[in-house]
């Protein structure tokens, strides 16, 4: 059952940090992925374990992060 908890919220964290980087446009797949890795750095970050609620904005946190990471290291790349 975690798993399936952990997947479902990665989707949904994954899903609204791509709304929040419109210009990425990623697979559902994809955007799980970041969910979860998402979800490692955004406890990193807060160290917290709470209900699903807390689960999806500590990952999409944490998404976003990695998605800005990206966009920068994405936009240095074109400019050089």
């Amino acid at each position: 059952m975690g798993i399936l908890v952990s997947i479902l919220v990665g989707a949904v964290a994954g899903w609204l940090a791509d709304l929040v980087f419109k210009r990425f446009s990623f697979s559902l797949l994809v955007e799980i992925l970041l969910g979860i890795a998402g979800g490692f750095v955004g406890g990193m970050i807060f160290g917290r374990d709470g209900g699903v609620i807390d689960q999806i904005l500590t990952a999409f946190v944490g998404a976003v992060i990695i998605l800005g990471i990206a966009a920068l290291i994405k936009g240095r790349s074109s400019a050089v």
